[in-house]
């Protein structure tokens, strides 16, 4: 009986064993919470190919975009897909950060751990062509008598946040503000709103109509060198606006090195390379350690910025 319960469970181990060897043997899910187009988007979806060249297996993006702040439908999906490595998530800084905070169910605590952090967004914030201000210190000025409206992803998010705090700390508050899925050149043309914040690739084909009046990130952008960041106008305003690839903590180490391994080799591709000089995006590769380190860093700023947004 003793042989027969040895030998059940050396036979259960080697299948285990065998299970997590074979990884991957199913299609594989990239999930985006945000519309297609944007460089997470890109990135992610050489990510993919990357990883179903590499493995043999279907790799796609998924997007689910929504909620304008929470409940990020995406991330969602990811906490609560089974824990196996075929459900992974590529966040931006909003999602390990802000979900818990937000106090979405299924993000708090927050479920999830980094498999590398892999880019820095060249965000801006932006202005119409017609904008009677052209600087940010000519907005500042404008809006201590003016109604300015700003748009944004969503009032709880990081870039939402570091711009109500660089007003504030400049001498106004936006008179309103609303939140879109998408911020673009239909954006300000439109005139829903005065103001935007948003990534430099969603407004790269209007760049030589409208304004940019400051970036988020403590780099200058490569397309609007002359534009000075918003830590530069408020040095406590440290933030850099990142994505990286999630899983659910409880995914077995197998599965996440061999994610990391492709996403990294298509990091290296001749596609990443030129969308830097196209876009101005930063591509690098963070690993587990230094992203956690990069998620602990940002929070504790964020902390402080929302202090101060309560004063």
């Amino acid at each position: 009986m003793r042989k027969h319960a040895i030998a059940l469970t050396a036979a259960t181990l080697m299948s285990v064993t065998a299970a997590l060897a074979e990884y991957p043997e199913k299609p594989v899910s990239f999930v985006v919470p945000w519309p297609p187009g944007d460089l997470e988007d890109v990135l992610t979806r050489l990510i993919a190919d990357k990883f179903q060249e590499m493995y043999g297996v279907p790799a796609a993006v998924v997007n689910k975009p929504g909620g304008g702040g929470g409940p990020f439908p995406g991330a969602v999906e990811v906490a609560t897909a089974p824990a196996d490595g075929y459900t992974i998530g590529s966040f931006v800084t909003d999602v390990p950060i802000g979900g818990p905070q937000i106090g979405i169910p299924e993000l708090s605590p927050n479920p999830f751990e980094p498999i590398g952090i892999f880019m820095t967004y060249p965000f801006v914030i932006a202005a119409g062509a017609d904008a009677p201000y052209n600087t940010w210190e000519e907005l500042a000025a404008y809006a201590k008598d003016n109604d300015v409206a700003l748009g944004h992803f969503g009032a709880p998010l990081p870039p939402t946040q570091i711009t109500f705090a660089a007003a504030r700390t400049s001498g106004f508050d936006f008179a309103s503000d609303a939140a879109f899925d998408e911020l673009n050149c239909n954006t300000l043309a439109s005139g829903d709103v005065d103001v935007i914040n948003t990534t430099l690739q969603l407004v790269q084909p209007c760049l030589g109509d409208i304004k940019v009046l400051a970036s988020v990130g403590k780099e200058r952008t490569a397309l609007t060198p002359a534009v000075p960041t918003v830590q530069e106008i408020n040095p406590e305003l440290s933030v850099s606006l990142w994505n990286g690839l999630f899983v659910h903590k409880d995914v077995p180490e197998e599965a996440r090195l061999k994610i990391s391994e492709a996403a990294r080799e298509a990091l290296k591709s001749p596609q990443a390379l030129d969308l830097i000089g196209q876009t101005g995006v930063l591509i690098y590769w963070q690993d587990p350690v230094q992203s956690a380190q990069q998620i602990e860093a940002d929070a504790a700023v964020l902390g402080k910025i929302s202090e101060l947004l309560e004063q």
